[in-house]
């Protein structure tokens, strides 16, 4: 059964969401807490959408948020699997600059890693480079040993069972509609009635920002949907990277380019490409919300964005388009993927906030709200971060 009354709500049941949960059942034993979750089951958007991997912390600016709680948060999460038994792989990264025109990236990255003091992070020449992936070519690399996968259902399901374990409860198809403030609480109204609480904390993705509005906090930055396709290689192919090899992506976006994921159950991805979307649960390509469309195409910073950035954009759109993109792309960094047969995978959505002058919002953003704190940007890698970054959290919501 809901409740009617707790001492915290939390909305979201992805991993941020229900670390949090944790967090503050830690921290505050014994207290009446809830989470409310729009879906069906735990993990149904960006937490069971990604490709699962284990960032290491090499991409994020010295000093940011991201950089911070990354490789914090992979030691602690690598920790956290031993204890609860959830498998993983530390099949490693490598990150190849295919020609002399992306060193000057491929230097900035190791320069990052090294400020975040990424473990193990190593530089490779071109001749090095199959000593680590043997199909793999380039001229230089950087290689991340501590780089791994993880499913992270599984890891947010054991979050779950902690919070439930802790006296918390869980709640789907418990979608917010409305947050009305009352005297000393903060009133929910959901999909299976409302639930009043002394404090809520809002995890809510691809719609925190309309929740956000709600309980007054600023309408900059604005949710914008970009869906992200995967392809899964097929036949002979599919062994030809052990790990993970990723090529050096554009400085100005917050995207890491598409590239080759060795999930935990063995299968080879290409992908995610980067595509705004026309809906923020966009699986379905022919999926449109008019309210989401609406909001989006209304946003000052979707058109600054997509004057800044065109050149990107039909990047992404030929890669949507046509299949054998992206496999020509990856096949710059591993050659024998050349002419490779794929299938579809399972797509995602990433919840990206867009400022209103046009730049792809790149930190983690926390808002605060009267009892109320807002998580307004948390792409990846929030999944690795959950447990640091959940601290964070709680830290805002009993300040």
């Amino acid at each position: 059964m809901k409740p009617d009354e707790c001492d915290f709500v939390v909305v979201g049941g992805g991993i941020v969401g229900l670390a949090v949960a944790r967090e503050l059942l830690i921290r505050h034993p014994g207290s009446r807490l809830c989470v409310l979750e729009a879906g069906r089951r735990i993990g149904e958007h960006q937490t069971g959408r990604s490709s699962g991997v284990i960032h290491a912390g090499i991409y994020y600016r010295p000093g940011s948020l991201k950089a911070r709680l990354c490789a914090q948060g992979a030691k602690e999460l690598y920790e956290y699997c031993d204890e609860h038994g959830i498998a993983y792989a530390k099949a490693g990264k490598l990150i190849v600059a295919t020609g002399e025109d992306e060193l000057a990236g491929l230097n900035e990255l190791e320069r990052r890693g090294r400020a975040n003091e990424v473990e193990g992070l190593r530089r490779l020449g071109g001749d090095e480079i199959r000593e680590v992936e043997s199909e793999a070519a380039g001229v230089a690399a950087l290689h991340s040993p501590d780089t791994g996968v993880v499913d992270f259902v599984a890891v947010a399901e054991s979050y779950a069972a902690d919070v439930v374990r802790a006296g918390g409860t869980i709640h789907f198809d418990a979608g917010v509609a409305e947050v009305e403030h009352q005297l000393g609480a903060i009133r929910l109204r959901h999909a299976q009635g409302s639930t009043r609480a002394s404090a809520a904390v809002f995890c809510a993705g691809l719609w925190s920002d309309r929740l956000a509005v709600a309980c007054g906090a600023p309408i900059d930055p604005r949710i914008v949907p970009f869906r992200g396709s995967y392809l899964e290689v097929t036949g002979p192919a599919a062994s030809a990277v052990r790990g993970n090899v990723y090529p050096v992506p554009d400085p100005n976006l917050p995207f890491l380019g598409a590239h080759l994921t060795r999930t935990l159950d063995g299968r080879l991805l290409i992908g995610p490409s980067a595509l705004l979307a026309p809906t923020r649960d966009a699986y379905r390509l022919r999926a449109v919300r008019w309210r989401d469309l609406g909001e989006t195409l209304a946003w000052p910073g979707t058109w600054r964005l997509a004057t800044r950035h065109w050149r990107a954009g039909l990047h992404e759109l030929r890669h949507a388009i046509r299949r054998g993109a992206p496999v020509d792309e990856a096949a710059r960094m591993v050659p024998a993927l050349r002419g490779a047969r794929v299938i579809a995978a399972r797509p995602g959505i990433r919840a990206q906030a867009l400022a209103r002058d046009g730049t792809l919002v790149d930190d983690f953003v926390i808002h605060r709200t009267e009892r109320a704190v807002h998580v307004r940007n948390a792409p990846s890698p929030a999944a690795t971060s959950s447990l640091p970054l959940a601290r964070l959290i709680a830290d805002e919501a009993l300040g």
